[in-house]
């Protein structure tokens, strides 16, 4: 529609738009102008399939976790145990439901704001099922070599990483997964250094497929390098990914080992919170050096580490309640909160799952897997190496 001071609509109107435009340059008219409707924004489309899906792949996660036989529940003398996580065989079933089936964009998209949503949060609950106190229950020897170690591995993890030609990013969360705690370290760090979610699938199922080879050959090697309860331990606790596979691994060596090897590995997890800081300082100095920008060291690290340390601190201090209902039934609520968190990470990786596309994948699987083989050789024979110096 034109429009111009004083002039009747119907005058114009009756004018071509060549014609209009010409009278807009003539001295003593007015100036013509169009005036043009406001362009309609475009609907987002609903999160919530993508919620919806997630959920459906989580909960048959969950499913498959609680079968009552081997592999995904083993019974021994120290107990039942069950060695594939719920989160891992979710982001399994999402990449299968994501590559067998045609996911609509929509619901990719509902994947992804889940995925940002939730694992701050998980990181926060994460918080409740650690005691920072067993850093000093450790022994000065101990912790000497979980620290080395863990400085070694994600040094090792970076530089082959690069070498076999993974990005950055990718290589930074194969040596944050294997120095630190598997699953969770690589979920911590993967918002800091500005990851892509098929960067987190990589990190992940390496880790994690790495993590359970260890679970098996450990025992075996330390029987035959006849290595007593405390070495074993201290290795197993400093070597293998994540908690339940050092759980697994040290308990089926001895008691005392198992014992010694899950107190290791939480001090592992415990140094997850400056462990990430660290790793997030150097990355943002490096990069922002390269882009000659300044970083806001104060702005770093994201409330929800924050979050994690605070759980962590009431966890420890023992300030979390216990919940006491009728008939002498209680239930502790930092277990709640770790439970919760278990089931929100889950959530996560089926959301993660759902958004990889193996073609795209192919290429880099083979650079991640030979990243992850390298790192963790060279984490094992540094810890047996310090073991025998130093204990």
């Amino acid at each position: 529609m034109w429009q111009a001071r004083g002039v009747p609509e119907t005058y114009l109107s009756s004018l071509d738009e060549e014609a209009l435009l010409s009278l807009g340059s003539m001295e003593g008219w007015p100036r013509v102008v169009e005036v043009r409707a406001p362009a309609k924004k475009k609907a987002k489309p609903s999160v919530w399939p993508g919620y919806l899906l997630a959920g459906v792949v989580a909960a048959v996660a969950y499913g498959v976790h609680y079968l009552p036989f081997p592999p995904f529940r083993i019974v021994s003398e120290f107990g039942v145990r069950r060695p594939l996580s719920a989160a891992i065989l979710a982001i399994l079933a999402g990449v299968l439901v994501r590559n067998l089936f045609r996911v609509p964009d929509s619901m990719a998209e509902g994947c992804k704001s889940l995925t940002r949503k939730s694992i701050p949060l998980v990181i926060v609950l994460t918080g409740a099922g650690l005691n920072l106190a067993h850093i000093a229950g450790v022994g000065i020897p101990a912790l000497s070599i979980t620290l080395l170690c863990m400085t070694l591995a994600l040094a090792a993890a970076y530089y082959f990483g690069r070498m076999f030609g993974l990005g950055k990013q990718a290589a930074l969360l194969m040596g944050a997964g294997t120095a630190i705690c598997g699953t969770s370290a690589i979920v911590a760090v993967a918002p800091l250094i500005d990851a892509e979610d098929e960067d987190m699938v990589l990190s992940i199922g390496t880790v994690n497929l790495l993590g359970l080879v260890l679970m098996f050959l450990l025992p075996l090697a330390g029987g035959l390098l006849h290595l007593d309860d405390q070495p074993f331990g201290v290795w197993a606790g400093t070597s293998i990914h994540a908690v339940p596979q050092v759980v697994a691994a040290g308990f089926a060596y001895s008691q005392k080992a198992g014992t010694l090897a899950t107190l290791v590995k939480l001090v592992r997890v415990a140094l997850l919170a400056p462990m990430v800081f660290l790793l997030a300082a150097l990355y943002a100095r490096r990069h922002t050096a390269e882009n000659r920008v300044t970083v806001h060291y104060a702005r770093l690290v994201p409330p929800f580490v924050w979050g994690f340390l605070a759980v962590a601190a009431l966890n420890t201090l023992d300030l979390i309640p216990v919940l006491q209902f009728r008939g002498s039934f209680a239930v502790p609520l930092a277990g709640v909160l770790v439970e919760a968190g278990n089931i929100v990470l889950t959530l996560a990786m089926a959301a993660i799952g759902l958004e990889v596309n193996l073609r795209q994948l192919a290429t880099v699987g083979a650079r991640a897997l030979a990243t992850g083989v390298a790192s963790t050789l060279v984490l094992c024979a540094a810890s047996l190496a310090l073991i025998r110096i130093l204990l």
